[in-house]
């Protein structure tokens, strides 16, 4: 049978273009409020014996999770045979342990949370500290998605003689993989912080940066604060204004107008989460991903 797409609103786009690479049905999915807040989910009736798959990137996670165990409950109780989910972005990753007494640890709880209803999950460049693998959380099967190659055919195709600069260490690691795949030198700066809001930047080597087109990268943007910093520190090196390259563009609140006020020359992200900074299109290696899942569970092997 034909798998069936049900889209959250904001993953239309997204889930419109890996469903057309898996060849696979867009179904019906109504979310709707009652005046108290309560959330009322209409999917597809059509769907006995389908294996459903979800579209959802948990941003916003507290109000999107319930509404998805809802989804994949009822698609269940309407016959589905199998129901996963493809959240680009996945929350609740940073508190994975009990830093203080008492702390909940979000990481583990979300991901029980997730295993009760799911029989599969998709996920883009989790943002992973302290656990190594994120089989380590969850006990339904996982594919996490590699966004470098899609940002190194970007960087190589759109940014003439690049260097990559990730903004402080803990950005290294996605910095070595793209500039691994794209062929082209990288460098990271050094961070130390000044306060709660207040950080300060310096490079390893600022020669080894003159005669490129810096490319700021990070996985995931929020505030902006750090890669506004990274901007002023190039640009008081008298270096070009740096071209930005986001995974997951949270960007909350005036993030976006920051980085360019900071003298970002331009600012592209992949379509983890839909933001009009969007330019890097992950439709394939997701369609990829879920085709693995639906394989396995169309052959008997299990979800």
């Amino acid at each position: 049978m034909t798998p069936v797409a049900l889209s959250f609103p904001g993953d239309g786009a997204l889930a419109g273009s890996v469903s057309r690479e898996l060849r696979a049905r867009v179904g019906l999915l109504e979310w709707r409020h009652f005046p108290d807040g309560e959330s009322l989910i209409r999917v597809d009736d059509d769907i006995e014996g389908a294996d459903i798959v979800i579209f959802a990137s948990l941003t916003d996670p507290d109000r999107k999770a319930l509404p998805v165990r809802f989804v994949a409950q009822t698609a269940k109780e309407l016959g589905a045979r199998s129901v996963g989910l493809v959240a680009p972005y996945l929350a609740y990753m940073r508190q994975d342990a009990r830093f203080r007494p008492g702390e909940a640890i979000a990481a583990s709880a979300f991901a029980r949370f997730l295993d009760q209803c799911l029989d599969w999950l998709v996920t883009v460049d989790p943002h992973l500290h302290r656990i190594a693998r994120l089989d380590e959380l969850y006990r339904i099967p996982v594919s996490c998605v590699a966004s470098a190659p899609e940002l190194a055919n970007w960087i190589r195709r759109e940014v003439a003689n690049p260097i990559l600069i990730g903004p402080d260490e803990e950005s290294a690691q996605w910095v070595a993989e793209i500039a691994r795949e794209a062929q082209i030198p990288c460098e990271v700066l050094h961070k130390r912080r000044r306060g709660d809001r207040e950080v300060e930047l310096s490079a390893p080597d600022p020669e080894r940066l003159r005669g490129f087109t810096p490319v700021l990268v990070d996985d995931i943007v929020s505030t902006g604060r750090t890669l506004a910093a990274a901007a002023e520190h190039l640009r008081r090196l008298e270096l070009p204004s740096p071209v930005c390259v986001v995974i997951h563009p949270l960007f909350s609140g005036n993030a976006h107008e920051l980085l360019k006020r900071a003298g970002v020359e331009r600012i592209v992200s992949t379509d983890s989460i839909r933001h009009s900074s969007n330019a890097i299109g992950l439709a394939k290696p997701i369609a990829r991903a879920v085709a693995g899942h639906l394989a396995r569970i169309q052959t008997g092997a299990g979800p």
